[in-house]
């Protein structure tokens, strides 16, 4: 059986892990737009409309069709402004979500891990 001090070092390793995994992934974020617009493919990957979808497998999910108004981004096309669409600024909004969502994440992770170590005891 593991002490106290011993999961919470296993733990503390765990986030570390996390962490920097968590950091490489938001380097990546812009990816989606960079690869799309070096090969001229059209939209940003994964960003695609009903009809995108549509046009490219030939039927809209329904999944897709029953969910697809339920979210509304709140900065849409990853800009503040419409005017404000060039690739290396929106290469900057998707870094500062990749870090956002990472952020986010990262805490929810602190907080499970320290219920865990809590209730451990």
């Amino acid at each position: 059986m593991l002490s106290g001090r011993e999961v919470k070092l296993r733990i503390n390793k765990l986030q570390k892990k996390i962490l920097i995994i968590l950091l490489f992934l938001c380097l990546l974020t812009p990816i989606g737009i960079l690869l799309p617009a070096f090969f001229n493919t059209g939209d940003d990957w994964g960003e695609w409309s009903a009809q995108t979808v549509k046009e490219l497998v030939g039927y809209i999910p329904k999944g897709l069709i029953k969910y697809s108004d339920v979210w509304k981004a709140p900065l849409p096309d990853y800009s503040i402004s419409r005017e404000d669409l060039s690739i290396v600024h929106r290469s900057g909004y998707y870094l500062v979500s990749g870090v956002i969502g990472a952020t986010v994440t990262y805490i929810v992770m602190l907080l499970i891990s320290r219920l865990i170590i809590r209730n451990g005891k």
